[in-house]
């Protein structure tokens, strides 16, 4: 049955009322589903729009603080421009540091030290304090295999014990001098040691090297030391394959006491070894000129130096060249000062003279 609504020939049944109103339902959905989703999408470009902004923001703030520190820099620059540090030279930096002052007095101070040392200011023993001069310091050479020697000489002309004490007494030292071990303090050194502990007759010179090829620098060390040890008016130095007559060598010393620049001994010359492997071979043959013949000079078995030469080689030890010899090494220093050479034949211990201090083993 239809149901008219309204009146009069206008009135449409009920079901087609419904019907209108669901097609005009289902007509207004998808408009409204329509126009969100338009509202939405008009969203997305304020979003993307306002990041932007914010980007750009962000990016203009850090060009503007870089240009501004750039600013900054440059004004730091230019200010600096002339307060460039000036670069000081090698003097003006020791000057500013007070250290050529330092090192004008060290130089001052080493040559008083020179000087001292030359007029016999330093002493390193008691006999210099006590104002006492001794006649003179015996060294005899020694090596680290000359033990049978030095006991033939401690029995025959070298006293010992009390004996050595009593010629002390009398102004003379009597020392035998050797150097160190190349290999410090191995049985070498520890057997000379304990010898010295015994006889108490040992000149040891620490600072060299006992070997063959070291003898003409050990005079440097051992008129050094003496010269330091001892003030003697003489200095004598004597191989050991010599034996002294210590009463008649005491005559000459005491007949000379006082006496300065004196270099003692037998003089004599002779050709210098120009080949090598021969006896006496002088490397440095060339500098004593076209006759290689050797200067004037003593025997390397015995010769004495008077106190002035003996502190003369003490002071300029560093600067004194060696030959190959210590006899002719010796002799080359005594060419460069004022000294004067004396030749004793009394001091010719392989000649046949009677009256003679020294003899050949």
């Amino acid at each position: 049955m239809d149901i008219g609504v309204g009146g009069g020939g206008g009135r449409l049944p009920i079901r087609e009322t419904l019907a209108s109103a669901l097609r005009k339902e289902r007509r207004s959905k998808p408009h409204s589903k329509s126009s969100g989703s338009g509202s939405s999408s008009s969203t997305v470009p304020l979003v993307m729009g306002f990041l932007s902004c914010l980007a750009w923001l962000y990016v203009a703030g850090r060009l503007w603080q870089d240009s501004q520190n750039r600013i900054l820099l440059t004004s730091l620059l230019e200010k600096n421009l002339n307060n460039v540090p000036k670069v000081l030279t090698t003097d003006e930096k020791l000057r500013s540091l007070g250290c050529n002052d330092i090192a004008r007095r060290i130089v001052e101070a080493e040559m008083d030290l020179t000087l001292a040392k030359s007029q016999g200011y330093l002493r390193g023993n008691a006999s210099a304090s006590s104002g006492k001069k001794l006649l003179a310091v015996i060294g005899v050479y020694t090596g680290f295999g000359s033990h049978l020697k030095r006991n033939v000489f401690r029995g025959s002309w070298m006293p010992t014990g009390n004996a050595l004490k009593k010629l002390e007494e009398r102004g003379v030292i009597i020392r035998f001098v050797i150097g160190r071990s190349a290999n410090r303090g191995d049985s070498l050194d520890r057997n000379i040691d304990e010898e010295n502990r015994r006889t108490k007759d040992f000149l040891i010179l620490e600072s060299h090297e006992e070997a063959t090829e070291e003898v003409p620098r050990k005079a440097k060390f051992f008129f050094s030391a003496a010269v330091e040890m001892w003030d003697a008016e003489f200095y004598v130095k004597v191989d050991d394959n010599i034996n002294l007559q210590i009463d008649a060598l005491i005559e000459i010393l005491e007949s000379r006491r006082g006496s300065q620049g004196l270099y003692m001994g037998c003089m004599k010359s002779g050709s210098v070894i120009t080949e090598e492997g021969k006896q006496w071979y002088e490397p440095e043959w060339w500098k004593f000129g076209d006759s290689k013949t050797y200067f004037r000079h003593a025997s390397g078995s015995l010769f004495i130096l008077s106190n002035n030469l003996a502190r003369y080689i003490n002071t300029n030890s560093a600067s004194l060249a060696t030959y190959a010899h210590d006899d002719t090494t010796v002799g080359s220093w005594m060419m460069g000062v004022d000294s004067t050479h004396v030749d004793d034949d009394r001091l010719c211990c392989s000649s046949s003279r009677q009256e003679k201090v020294c003899s050949v083993v």
